[in-house]
């Protein structure tokens, strides 16, 4: 039976770089089996339906966007469940939405992620299951916010994109 996906692709459309318009990222899930295809904004995500398991889906990801982009490009996969679950789960609830950030990242987050944390611009960080929740007080354009290594296997994505994400998977 299919499962409804989110899809976060890391450094799509971002900066300048990563070029890659939604509708190559959507025939490309479309060749790869997933059905039900759509995107949302340019940054990279995706609502899909397939029978794969999250760990066959992301591999498939990784393996056809690798091809397409002539490197890795991390992804992160949420079921409808799991992402309202983040999306309820916002430690930060009086914070402007855009101003929430949410890493995504594929693996559990452990709680030593804390300690390779870095801010002079009163960033406040809360760790979730596979989430990390960040308040950017002043938006995240203007952070120098440093983060640990395994931040890098993640995508951050606002508190707004990650609920109309939610919406959408939903319909």
């Amino acid at each position: 039976m299919a499962q409804t996906y989110i899809v976060f692709l890391r450094g799509i459309n971002v900066g300048g770089a990563g070029k890659l318009p939604m509708a190559d990222v959507r025939m490309l899930c479309e060749r790869a089996g997933l059905a039900n295809v759509r995107t949302y904004i340019q940054s990279g995500n995706v609502i899909c339906e397939s029978s794969l398991s999250e760990p066959a889906l992301v591999k498939t990801l990784d393996n056809v966007l690798a091809k397409r982009m002539g490197k890795r490009v991390p992804v992160a996969v949420r079921t409808v469940g799991e992402l309202r679950a983040v999306v309820a789960g916002n430690p930060f609830p009086k914070a402007e939405p855009a101003k929430v950030g949410i890493l995504f990242l594929i693996k559990p987050v452990g709680k030593e992620f804390l300690a390779g944390v870095f801010t002079t611009t009163g960033e406040e960080v809360r760790l979730g299951k596979r989430e990390v929740y960040i308040h950017y007080p002043n938006g995240m354009g203007r952070t120098k916010l440093k983060l640990p290594d395994e931040a890098a296997e993640g995508t951050v994505r606002n508190l707004n994109t990650v609920r109309k994400l939610a919406e959408m998977a939903s319909e």
